[in-house]
């Protein structure tokens, strides 16, 4: 990264780790992310800014017509290495791209961009306004996406029952569509968290040490100057700022997405598992021609899933640092003038990591057979959680204990049921108590309990939510 510059997208695009085939073509990802964190976006962006502030100081006739309209022509013509050059020059990037689009308009409007603001106006402004915007045209529709693909497997599988697991054993069953209904519910919430973050970014025109001290020369409002040149941005003003704005702002939304981040990961985990040859429940997308390892020609690995979870945990650990550029002395000190450009970069990461999800569950196998062979596998056991329930309901006392002992001294081909009920007196007792949980535990296939109406009911809800009553998610 060049020194004391914001994330550098063509730069990134040489050396990074990310894998894009799959968005649009090769260039898919940068195409999405590019107009907003490219380093020719981080100057397009600053410069919006000052054409704001521009156009504030013409209302209140500090400067000429002319300036706005001057502002847009030199946007069009100028070009980053114009900036790099100028920063060799003043060692000072945000001085660099203010003396540089003075030198694209005429000299008589010069004397009046950048009148009244710091630095850190423009460039704390700039980024809340380009990730809030990143965020919402590019990543949301994504997570959205995500959301729709979700819910439609869940729903259409919301009566295939699987086997649970806890611990990595098999527990009480489930069904596939109520498992994945769990990740509707919390990637759903964090897309939410990510919204409400992304819309509380805010920007400052308060000067270099946040109290108006340059627009009250200009202005008998500076705060209300404040607002009008941050409402053209869509954005509004941090109600205190010192030369920067608030990092809690920021570091919140970051944290948002990390959070969602950490719900994906957990996904693909929980995926790449069920790949596993033992288990087989699953497989990824897996192209006709591709190959899964150089020696050992059957492999199918699950390497989509696996690359989701590396990007989080490369990106993850960024949050750290997040939280330490809250700490800036008096003022404003420079121990985030390196750390905080980074920022750009996480929402990268998670945006490859989510094209990626999205493109996994799309072509997502779900290997019924498997589901069947693993379920039939594990009824011996699973029939032990219904079977104590209905001993407590016919009487019986130490219930968990009695079902306990005759789980672990059954036979390998017998269940706990079947155990227990060689005891002639303990079959009679339940016999004349008969109930749903003797009937569930004699046939645990049946034994889901609200799975299905839950699945639905999540997957309505969040289709209420994110898409309204009036707009299907299907």
């Amino acid at each position: 990264m060049t020194r004391d510059h914001a994330f550098d997208m063509e730069r990134f695009k040489c050396v990074s780790p990310l894998d894009y085939r799959y968005y649009g073509g090769d260039d898919g990802l940068f195409r999405d992310l590019g107009p907003y964190l490219s380093e020719e976006a981080n100057i397009r962006y600053i410069f919006r800014v000052e054409w704001a502030l521009a156009r504030a100081l013409i209302r209140r006739k500090l400067a000429p017509a002319e300036l706005v309209s001057g502002i847009e022509s030199a946007m069009e013509e100028i070009h980053p290495r114009e900036v790099y050059e100028e920063d060799r020059r003043v060692h000072h990037y945000l001085k660099a791209a203010v003396n540089v689009l003075k030198a694209h308009v005429p000299e008589t409007l010069r004397e009046f961009i950048h009148l009244g603001a710091t630095s850190f106006d423009v460039v704390d402004t700039a980024n809340a306004v380009r990730l809030r915007e990143c965020y919402e045209n590019v990543i949301h529709p994504k997570g959205l996406a995500l959301m729709k693909v979700l819910m439609e497997i869940a729903r259409r599988e919301r009566g295939t029952v699987q086997v649970g697991r806890t611990h990595g054993r098999f527990a009480s069953p489930v069904t596939f569509g109520y498992f994945l209904s769990g990740y509707v519910d919390r990637f759903g919430t964090g897309l939410q968290e990510m919204e409400g973050a992304a819309r509380k970014l805010v920007g400052k025109l308060s000067g270099a040490v946040g109290s108006y001290n340059a627009l009250s020369l200009l202005v008998e409002d500076p705060a209300d100057m404040e607002k009008e040149v941050l409402a053209d941005l869509g954005i509004e003003p941090a109600l205190h700022s010192t030369q920067i704005v608030q990092p809690e702002y920021m570091a919140r939304f970051v944290c948002a997405v990390i959070v969602a981040f950490g719900v994906m990961a957990n996904l693909a985990d929980d995926l790449r598992h069920l790949h596993r040859s033992e288990i087989d429940e699953v497989l990824e997308p897996f192209g006709a021609a591709q190959v899964g390892s150089s020696t050992m020609p059957h492999k199918r690995n699950p390497w989509n899933l696996e690359h989701v979870k590396s990007q989080y945990k490369a990106f993850m650990p960024r949050a750290v640092t997040v939280f330490l550029d809250q700490v800036s002395e008096h003022q404003r000190d420079l121990t985030n003038s390196a750390s905080g450009r980074y920022v750009p970069e996480v929402l990268v990461g998670f945006y490859d990591a989510l094209c990626r999800m999205v493109w996994i569950l799309e072509g997502l196998e779900i290997r019924r057979d498997s589901l069947n062979r693993n379920l039939e596998e594990a009824i011996p056991e699973i029939s032990s959680e219904p079977l104590y329930i209905a001993l407590s309901l016919a009487g019986i006392e130490n219930a968990h204990e009695v079902v306990r002992r005759a789980s672990h001294a059954r036979t390998p081909r017998e269940t706990v049921c079947q155990a227990l009920e060689r005891e002639e007196s303990l079959r009679r007792r339940l016999e004349e108590v008969p109930s749903k949980a003797l009937a569930s535990a004699r046939n645990p296939r049946t034994y889901t309990g609200m799975a299905e109406s839950r699945t639905e009911l999540i997957c309505e809800t969040w289709e209420r939510r994110l898409f309204g009553s009036g707009e299907s998610a299907g």
